[in-house]
């Protein structure tokens, strides 16, 4: 799967890394609404296409998933500070 590094130059290689460093510090250091799951521009930096097709939930166990891990941040980060504006603002 990852046969394309074997032919990289070092510095080929450097780059990727720090291209891969800084989609995954964007990833962590996001907040609010931007913690929602669907991150294709992350999942753009690899190799393989991206099938767009995916499948989601229907509302109700969507939103019971959004509610779960929203009560799993309570729990992980019951320090955290709260962002609270809607989606747009």
């Amino acid at each position: 799967m990852d046969a394309d590094l074997d032919s990289l130059s070092r510095e080929q290689l450097l780059a990727e890394v720090k291209k891969l460093r800084a989609a995954i510090r964007e990833h962590r250091d996001s907040s609010g609404h931007d913690l929602c799951w669907h991150h294709p521009q992350l999942w753009s930096l690899l190799p393989e296409p991206m099938d767009p097709a995916i499948a989601v939930p229907p509302w109700p166990k969507f939103l019971r998933g959004c509610v779960r891990y929203r009560e799993s941040l309570d729990k992980q980060r019951p320090d955290a500070a709260v962002h609270d504006k809607e989606f747009g603002e």
